[in-house]
């Protein structure tokens, strides 16, 4: 279904000066059953300082994909809050966990599992900075930009591009970046991609769970400003077939033992952990994924591993700055526009820093 309606923020603005007398209101978002992002808005009597001053709550998970009709509350456990660019003030958004009312977590929250991990490897300081590339399309389902009926010219003059008919949408990418900065996302730069109306930004370098976190949220705000310029965001690896490049969450991963002199020698470790789980982290890495991962338009075979020092068409790349340094980070180019980052970062840590008992994240998945 297709509408012309956006939003309008001029009728907007006048209510939004409106004093709240007192009261804060807290949007809290969450992770549905297919993927996306849910979110409400809950008043509270008073500014929180922290997440501990943020009630659970719960919602129909029979609505969501996450529970049956005859059973479904599911709770929502606040695990990271902050600054809403949307409503300002004293505002926020929070971020929740979901768990079944047995006291299970609900099986799209793969935060908890992760967080396990994490928590078991603190030692290691794992370092994450993920690069979400993503495509606009317009309310009628073409891509943004793109004449009707019709196709730009080949790819080429678009990857960060300036000037009219190489970039499409820089308004709504200016307005996330600025949302993000407001909101406290570690957001570390943007840049329009190969593809036209395909954009690119990314989160990090974050520690441990965080980077999940982040990433959510930045999701969140990409969804809330497009909705204001009547701009679809899609997340899918190959929103379109035929001679285009399809979109990735590379994830660049570093522990502290790779940032310091000698790290290439831990870097090389990881990288040949890394080739024996290739399947294993396939798995996890994005829905649809094999239709970008051809080894053509910059990616490498999906049924085999591989890695190289400044190739783009390898599973794994090693900066060329890296290299000559002799430590650093390393880029896994695998994963898809459309990851559960949790799933992700959860992996990478269980292959390079080792498994726990009662966490596999390949199982973790796959969970119901």
């Amino acid at each position: 279904m297709s509408s012309s309606v956006i939003s309008n923020g001029a009728n907007l603005a006048k209510y939004m000066d409106l004093p709240q007398n007192g009261m804060v209101i807290a949007e809290y978002i969450w992770i549905d059953g297919s993927n996306g992002i849910r979110s409400k808005g809950k008043t509270l009597a008073k500014k929180p300082t922290s997440v501990d001053d943020l009630p659970e709550w719960n919602f129909d998970g029979s609505s969501t994909e996450q529970a049956p009709g005859h059973d479904s509350d599911v709770y929502l456990r606040p695990v990271a809050m902050y600054a809403d660019p949307f409503r300002r003030g004293d505002n926020v958004i929070v971020l929740a966990e979901c768990w079944n009312n047995d006291g299970t977590p609900n099986k799209k929250n793969h935060r908890y599992a992760a967080n396990k991990l994490f928590e078991a490897h603190s030692d290691a300081e794992i370092w994450f900075g993920i690069e979400q590339e993503y495509t606009l399309f317009d309310e009628f389902g073409t891509v943004y930009g793109w004449p009707k009926g019709g196709f730009p010219g080949p790819q080429g003059p678009y990857y960060c591009g300036v000037g009219t008919g190489k970039v499409y949408a820089r308004d709504v990418v200016e307005a996330h970046y600025r949302a993000c900065l407001y909101a406290g996302i570690n957001i570390s730069g943007i840049n329009a991609e190969v593809m036209p109306s395909q954009w690119e930004f990314q989160v990090g370098p974050n520690l441990g769970i965080s980077m999940g976190d982040q990433l959510w949220l930045a999701r969140y705000l990409l969804e809330r400003v497009a909705e204001d310029f009547g701009v679809k965001v899609s997340f899918h690896p190959k929103p379109l077939q035929g001679d285009w490049n399809g979109a990735g969450c590379h994830t660049n991963v570093s522990t502290q033992a790779m940032r310091v002199e000698g790290g290439m020698k831990y870097i090389e470790e990881a990288i040949e952990k890394l080739s024996k789980r290739h399947k294993e982290h396939i798995s996890v890495y994005g829905e649809d994924n094999d239709k970008r991962l051809t080894g053509r338009h910059e990616t490498a075979s999906i049924a085999q591993f591989s890695y190289g020092v400044a190739n783009r068409g390898a599973s794994i790349r090693i900066p060329r700055s890296v290299n000559k340094d002799g430590y650093g980070y390393f880029e896994d180019r695998r994963p898809a526009s459309n990851i559960d980052p949790y799933l992700v970062t959860g992996i990478m840590v269980e292959t390079v820093c080792g498994s726990i008992p009662g966490v596999d994240m390949v199982a973790e998945a796959s969970r119901e």
